[in-house]
């Protein structure tokens, strides 16, 4: 009874190793930030299998509600922005894809990834702020560096219908720069 006692206690140990905010593991759940249910929330995605030169087979948690998002489900027109709060460029863009937004509802969707944050108080707020009114996931892990070349944010991914991406590395500098890249790497118009 002592030895059953004794492994209950150590399995409810281990399995709360790695809880909390940006856990270790791939796909857990950041702890509650105050703010984060004001976000937008992530919506179940059907699944599908990984596409070559697709999205990487990486799941990511929410960072407001819902659930974790497996990127090799998600196909496009969609575009994805790697950010971090402590990042003066993101800052710097972040109105255009707000405006993105506002003007592409119903034609294509956005997805933001805060990356490397340690302060996810500080990016929910970040966030709420400057009206990022799309979903937000978290890389705590910095799980998306290799595939989309993650020196530093910002970075910007450009997803096709048929779940292939392609990367603009660096800072967007306009509204017409970022709406231009949308037309020529997605086909949509707006």
């Amino acid at each position: 009874m002592r030895h059953l006692l004794a492994a209950a206690v150590l399995l409810t140990v281990l399995a709360s190793c790695g809880q909390g905010q940006g856990a270790g593991t791939p796909g857990a759940q950041p702890t509650a930030v105050a703010g984060a249910d004001k976000l937008v929330a992530c919506p179940p995605t059907e699944s599908r299998p990984p596409v070559s030169n697709g999205l990487p087979d990486i799941t990511l948690p929410c960072l407001g509600s819902g659930p974790d998002v497996r990127l090799a489900d998600l196909r496009g027109p969609l575009v994805i922005n790697v950010w971090a709060q402590w990042c003066p460029p993101c800052r710097d863009e972040a109105p255009y894809l707000a405006e993105l937004q506002k003007k592409a509802a119903g034609k294509l969707q956005i997805l933001g990834i805060d990356y490397a944050d340690p302060r996810p108080e500080l990016a929910v707020k970040f966030a709420r702020d400057r009206e990022l009114n799309f979903p937000h996931l978290v890389d705590s892990e910095k799980l998306v560096r290799k595939t989309f070349k993650v020196g530093g944010p910002p970075v910007t991914v450009f997803v096709d219908k048929d779940g292939k991406f392609t990367l603009h590395n660096g800072v967007l500098t306009s509204q017409e720069q970022l709406e231009q890249l949308v037309r020529e790497r997605l086909g949509v118009e707006l």
